[in-house]
């Protein structure tokens, strides 16, 4: 940064002095310049290269303003000065930064001084410096320039007489040089090239072990440069080293720890005859089991040796090997054997350590076991590995005996389980140790388990010769109903498993009961049913396993009240008059019941809800499986009394007529249901002889199996069938609208009664109609006639309001179609009520109406009327 501020500020005073040359204020101000003056190469820092003076103004007394400045150069350069003397003199020396070099810098400078004095006149002129040659000494490169080089030879035949070095050096001047070597006695040589050769082979042990060589190098007018050069001759191994240990047998017992020192192996090099010998050991064969400090030759055990581990040897050979350099160098072999001797440190062992032998009860005596055949102890030398046998001992112990020696185990008696004297003696615990003869006496323990093995010598017997359960027919499924069982003289007990081998099924149900297998507990696996089946007779097997026993098992099924009353029908829906008298069998209303498990007189009727001011009442109540509704009380609608005109009556029959009071409060009541819905028609405006008339709803269920596949392909193919001949009939119907309606509206006083009357021939509809009676509780105004008339709300019956009669009639019996033989003319017929009376007798009054085929005198249109074909 400082260097950039000092270049600018040159530059500045460089353009100022240019500034003012040009405008032409210089003066001649030097006294000595220009000038051309030399200096030697190399010359060090403030030598005088040339010496100038400074004239000033004689009006001026400030002198000079800028003192002499070298304000350029070249080429340029900061290896020149100006420094003051004193006065106005003033000197150029050498700055010393750059050193002058004449070989490789250029030979010469112009260098520009300006100056300018308290008047501001100026002047700049030139100095020529040239650089003058001077004779250098030659200088060393290389490594050798910088420090002592230090050469490394191997003594003997590694290293033979010849080349070392290469001396490198040169001379400013590019001279020649030449190079020589001090002092004269050693055995080493220096060419003119300065190649540094050996003059013969090197012994460490006889010859120095290192050598200073002072090289020197002249140039031609006897400057010269001087280096040494340190040559140290490095010693090698040619001596094999020799071991001084001389035994060669070592005996240890087996199972050592590790570490124990085995043997001490010493060795020594002749190469090393004055110091110390550095050798290294190292095992060539047995690393398993030994190892040797590499430094010291001692040699350990390096690992647990077991005499009976096999396959070893008890003679383990050892070859230690000692080296004078860890590798590649003189070494020698040494062998040496070392004996394991053998130890009592194993136990006795068995294989296996248990015994598990079976017998069965009532064996002869004999041998179970020969334990010397599953024994052994693994030492190698006797008596290290004899054993005996002893101590016999453990639950049944005294029932047999041993021999020490062959280690024969002998059940000395028979043993019968189902003796009292033996209960619990089904397994025998024993134990045996076998022992070392020799010191330790090391011990281990047999564990010997003899079972004995039961006999199944009985058959299971059943604690009954049959066994009968009384069940009630209410009993849940998957009750208990009972329990059998079975003993066994065996010992231990057998397992026993119970089954049902024959019997226990009906129709519905292949097995009905179900034994527990392991208790004998029998179960229901579905609900009894007294009114089915009274007695169940069945068969269990008790079985163990290879003996079985069969016995019978009688089930009576007990009657309870289980079953409800079931009376027909059981929903009823009629309609009343508000008028009916009391006493009344309601619309002849009675319903029949029946109940599977109770007597007829059992039932009893009343009625458990909407019986609202009980008008309702069932005659008889009780003591009858038959009953009728009747009417108990007069309604009352005027006086607020009643408000209901529809009732909903549930009616609960009981079967506990035949009980008393007591009995009630434990025994089971069942109870039936029916639901009747009375509506009470209120009385029409004028009062009309009616017959109390009832609707009997028939309810079918229609149950469809999967096997009648064609019955759904019928009903379809009839259905359409059915519908094509609906829209056939509706064409029809719409075309004979079409052709006769405007005619027939324009009808407005015609008589409530059908005339007939005689036309061509045409097909003949009979409508045979039952007239039901109505009450008409509403009225109301034709549209088309302006007439009254009334109405039904309910059925939607209408009848003109002068003549009372109903002009709504019901279908009750079937449509007769017939046509003449005289083509296709057809002739419609209608018969009076009174003569359909007279001729098919009925009960009830009907009317016939003949269809119209246009409107004539004897007929008009009545509101709501419909013809029903």
């Amino acid at each position: 940064m400082q260097d950039r501020i000092i270049r600018t500020m040159k530059n500045m005073l460089l353009f100022f002095i240019l500034v003012q040359v040009i405008s032409g204020r210089r003066i001649q101000l030097f006294r000595g310049l220009p000038a051309t003056s030399t200096v030697e190469e190399n010359a060090p820092a403030g030598v005088s290269v040339h010496t100038f003076n400074i004239t000033v103004s004689p009006v001026s007394s400030e002198g000079v303003t800028i003192h002499p400045t070298i304000i350029n150069s070249s080429p340029l350069t900061r290896a020149f000065d100006i420094t003051p003397i004193g006065g106005l003199a003033y000197r150029v020396v050498t700055t010393g930064n750059p050193v002058l070099n004449y070989e490789t810098m250029p030979k010469s400078f112009d260098l520009q001084i300006f100056v300018e004095d308290a008047s501001g006149r100026t002047d700049l002129n030139t100095l020529t410096v040239q650089v003058q040659d001077k004779n250098e000494p030659p200088v060393f490169q290389g490594n050798m320039a910088i420090q002592t080089v230090t050469i490394y030879i191997l003594e003997g035949s590694r290293t033979p007489p010849g080349f070392i070095y290469q001396v490198e050096a040169a001379d400013p001047e590019n001279a020649q040089l030449k190079y020589s070597l001090a002092p004269a006695s050693v055995p080493f040589a220096v060419f003119e090239t300065g190649a540094i050769f050996s003059e013969r082979e090197f012994d460490y042990e006889k010859d120095p072990h290192s050598y200073f060589l002072n090289i020197t190098v002249t140039d031609p007018e006897g400057l010269h440069s001087t280096k040494t050069v340190n040559i140290n001759i490095i010693n090698t191994n040619d001596e094999r080293p020799y071991f001084t240990t001389k035994q060669r047998i070592y005996k240890i017992p087996e199972e050592q720890s590790p570490g124990t020192v085995v043997a001490n192996i010493t060795a020594k090099d002749p190469d090393d005859e004055d110091f110390p010998s550095r050798l290294f050991y190292s095992i060539q064969s047995s690393k398993k089991y030994f190892s040797i400090n590499p430094l010291t030759g001692v040699v350990q055990v390096a690992r647990r040796i077991d005499r009976e581990a096999l396959p070893l040897n008890p003679n383990i050979s050892v070859i230690v090997r000692v080296e004078d350099r860890p590798r590649g160098g003189q070494a020698s072999e040494m062998e040496i054997m070392i004996i394991i001797e053998d130890l009592n440190d194993n136990l006795p062992e068995c294989n296996p350590s248990t015994f598990r032998e079976e017998r069965n009860e009532n064996t002869t005596v004999g041998t179970l076991l020969d334990l010397r055949n599953f024994c052994k102890d693994i030492d190698v030398d006797p008596p290290n590995n004899l054993f005996n046998f002893t101590g016999l001992s453990g639950f049944g112990s005294n029932k047999f005996a041993l021999d020490p020696m062959s280690g024969r185990l002998v059940m000395t008696e028979s043993i019968d389980l189902e003796n009292p004297a033996n209960l619990g003696a089904e397994v025998f615990s024993l134990t045996v140790r076998v022992q070392d003869i020799a010191w330790p006496n090391y011990s281990n323990i047999i564990y010997i388990y003899i079972r004995i093995k039961p006999v199944n010598e009985f058959f299971p017997v059943f604690s009954s010769l049959s066994y009968e359960f009384n069940v009630s027919e209410i009993t849940k499924a998957g009750s208990s109903i009972g329990k059998v069982n079975v003993k066994d003289k065996d010992w231990p007990p057998s397992v026993i498993t119970y089954s049902i081998v024959a019997g226990g099924g009906t129709r519905d149900y292949t097995n009905i009961f179900w034994i527990n297998p392991a208790e004998g507990d029998v179960k229901i696996l579905a609900r009894l049913d007294y009114e089915t089946t009274q007695r169940y007779l069945f068969t269990v097997q008790a079985s163990d396993q290879e003996k079985t026993a069969t016995v019978s098992v009688t089930v009576n099924v007990l009657e309870v009240n289980d079953e409800e009353p079931v009376c027909s029908p059981n929903f009823y829906s009629f309609q009343i008059p508000v008028s009916l008298a009391v006493g009344t069998n309601i619309n002849g209303f009675r319903i029949v019941c029946q109940d599977r498990d109770s007597d007829p007189r059992s039932f009893r009727y009343f009625i458990n809800e909407g019986n609202v001011n009980n008008h309702f009442t069932f005659s008889p109540s009780a003591g009858s499986n038959t009953s009728q509704l009747i009417l108990a009380s007069r309604f009352d609608y005027d006086s607020g009394f009643d408000t209901n005109w529809i009732y909903r009556l549930r009616v609960y029959i009981t079967d506990d007529n035949l009980l008393s009071a007591r009995d009630k409060t434990t025994d089971l009541i069942k109870t039936g249901t029916v639901t009747l819905s009375i509506r009470v028609i209120p009385n029409p405006t004028t009062v009309i002889t009616t017959t109390p008339g009832f609707t009997l709803v028939t309810k079918r269920e229609n149950l469809y199996s999967e096997s009648a596949w064609y019955v759904p392909f019928v009903i379809t193919l009839g259905s359409l069938l059915l519908l094509g001949l609906l829209g056939y009939l509706v064409l029809l119907l719409a075309k004979c609208v079409h052709a006769h309606c405007l005619p027939a509206c324009k009808a407005d006083s015609a008589p409530l009664i059908d005339i007939p009357e005689k036309k061509k021939p045409k097909k003949e509809v009979l409508l045979k109609m039952t007239k039901l009676n109505t009450v008409f509780d509403g009225e109301a105004r034709d549209p088309v006639t302006g007439k009254m008339y009334e109405f039904n709300t309910r059925s939607g019956a209408r009848r003109w309001k002068e003549t009372k009669e109903p002009l709504q009639l019901a279908p009750s019996v079937q449509v007769i179609s017939s046509a003449t033989e005289n083509g296709g003319e057809r002739k419609d017929k209608a018969e009076t009520p009174s003569k359909k009376e007279a001729t098919e007798k009925r009960k009830e009054p009907a009317a016939e109406r003949k269809t119209p085929a246009k409107p004539s005198e004897g007929q008009t249109n009545t509101p709501g009327q419909k013809l029903k074909k």
